[in-house]
């Protein structure tokens, strides 16, 4: 039996949220829909400037609404950053700091705090926190990364394969429980989660030719030689010339001998025997021209970034698509006044800048987010936020957004103000950044602060630091730690990261 005590205590949190959701009505806790991708960069987003492919669905929930211009994560790496954007807690505090942990999920997340104030939830597609999903209503997620082509799919009632495309399929689960299984007298916040443009970018079968015959423009650093930089970054795999498997990722036919792994995996594509004849017929002219060529050192490397970043980019063609069947569902379904919906990814990723494919350093390909989202009537159209905001303030933005209270111990705050276009005097100046698997891609553990200026990194297990004036130095080619005319500016950083960490209580 609960003590007085307690049973006050209940009935006083039960009181408050019913209070709470008596001050809106129906028409103000809108529908949430949560599109989230896979290392999507921002660089490969019309609505962000890309210079090398086009995406109009997501560029039209920009252009009805509003954008977050400098939106970072906390740790770039991808189960951690959706324990973030679950908790509204940085790593240290949900204890997710590796791709490898298990997310507990007996713990507060705002789908159950969502849950509690009367929606409804479901989370479709890539999951990856090892755990069973909690705080769902519905849940069909994939195991671990899941295929690209004829996936495996978990959910309460056991697993089972569904033919097709990954991206595909995941919008046609969630277009189905929006239709035809959701409680249809209930607000509801369906996460789609897709598992594209992961590693290792296996597009479509309708998109294998697209960009054949183009040449994507490189970045400028592609052939970056990490002078006036410390030494940790000089010791990464995962570089382009380098690192990138023949058959494992640039989806050539014979496996790289000197790559044990890249042997290995080799057949593992997961393909039926028509697929994969469409797909050998897609890429077998390419491919023999390479290896015909016989190509070496700068031409190898140039070779290998207009493989990659085609399949990347059409990988993300089937996204935008998809993207673009939901929109079209909302209108079809008289949904979309009624709905917020959001379009993010897990963290950015490198498409060359530095020679680099992958994510995981504080460097500003991997360190920032995309995130656009549209609210008709309440988010402004063409909006544009340039606050520096973070995927701890996705939890308590959609629980002001469905009427609740954010709980004061969220690392995160509320974004809705911005959204709406509202002045935010009171906004952060910084945010705190944490990195902690060891030897992944040979990338250093490493934290850091970022202001709109200045970043400062420390690589505290050998204790190097790194210091980047990005109006100066935008693409952090030089760190000017240590030179006089910065010192002030450093130590300023360096009590700031110190404040940080006192405020999120990180070890």
């Amino acid at each position: 039996m609960q003590r007085p005590q307690k049973l006050f205590q209940t009935f006083r949190g039960t009181l408050c949220l019913a209070l709470a959701l008596l001050a809106f009505d129906a028409s103000s806790r809108p529908n949430i829909v949560f599109i989230f991708s896979d290392d999507h960069a921002v660089n490969a987003i019309g609505a962000y400037g890309s210079r090398i492919n086009e995406t109009p669905n997501i560029d039209r929930i920009a252009r009805e609404g509003t954008i977050l211009l400098n939106n970072m994560c906390g740790n770039s790496i991808c189960g951690p950053s959706r324990a973030t954007i679950l908790t509204g807690l940085h790593s240290h505090a949900n204890g997710f700091l590796k791709n490898r942990d298990e997310f507990n999920g007996a713990q507060r997340t705002f789908p159950k705090l969502l849950q509690q104030g009367g929606y409804e939830t479901a989370v479709i597609g890539k999951w990856h926190l090892t755990s069973e999903p909690t705080g769902f209503d519905h849940w069909d997620v994939l195991p671990g990364q899941g295929s690209y082509y004829n996936p495996t799919f978990i959910s309460p009632e056991g697993r089972r394969r569904i033919y097709g495309y990954n991206t595909d399929i995941v919008t046609d689960l969630s277009i189905r429980w929006l239709q035809e299984e959701r409680d249809s007298e209930k607000p509801f916040m369906l996460m789609c989660q897709f598992k594209a443009p992961h590693r290792n970018w296996m597009p479509n079968l309708k998109h294998l030719n697209k960009y054949d015959g183009e040449h994507i423009p490189e970045p400028d650093s592609l052939f970056d030689d990490f002078d006036g930089r410390t030494s940790s970054i000089k010791k990464n795999s995962m570089m382009i010339g380098r690192h990138m498997r023949l058959v494992g990722d640039l989806q050539l036919d014979r496996p790289d001998p000197n790559n044990e792994y890249d042997v290995r995996t080799a057949s593992r594509r997961g393909l039926s025997p028509e697929q994969n004849r469409q797909w050998d017929a897609a890429f077998a002219p390419e491919n023999a021209a390479f290896y015909e060529a016989n190509l070496e050192g700068d031409d190898m490397v140039r070779w290998k970034y207009q493989r990659y970043i085609k399949n990347y980019l059409r990988c993300i063609a089937s996204v935008d698509e998809n993207v673009g069947r939901i929109l079209d569902y909302l209108d079809w379904a008289g949904l979309a006044e009624d709905t917020l919906v959001i379009y993010s990814s897990d963290q950015g990723f490198y498409l060359g800048e530095h020679g680099f494919f992958d994510k995981r350093w504080m460097y500003e390909e991997s360190l920032r987010m995309p995130f656009v989202a549209r609210w008709p009537g309440v988010i402004p159209a063409g909006g544009k936020v340039s606050e520096i905001t973070q995927n701890i303030d996705f939890a308590p933005t959609f629980l002001e957004v469905a009427g609740l209270t954010p709980p004061d111990d969220m690392h995160g705050r509320s974004a809705l103000g911005l959204l709406r276009g509202e002045p935010a005097p009171d906004w952060r100046d910084s945010i705190y950044y944490h990195y902690y698997e060891k030897g992944g891609h040979g990338v250093a553990r490493h934290e850091g602060v970022r202001t709109n200026r200045y970043k400062l990194i420390h690589f505290y297990n050998v204790d190097e630091w790194e210091f980047y004036d990005l109006e100066q130095d935008p693409n952090e080619m030089l760190s000017r730690y240590g030179e006089p005319q910065y010192a002030a500016q450093v130590e300023l950083l360096r009590a700031e990261l110190g404040r940080l960490k006192s405020a999120y209580a990180v070890p």
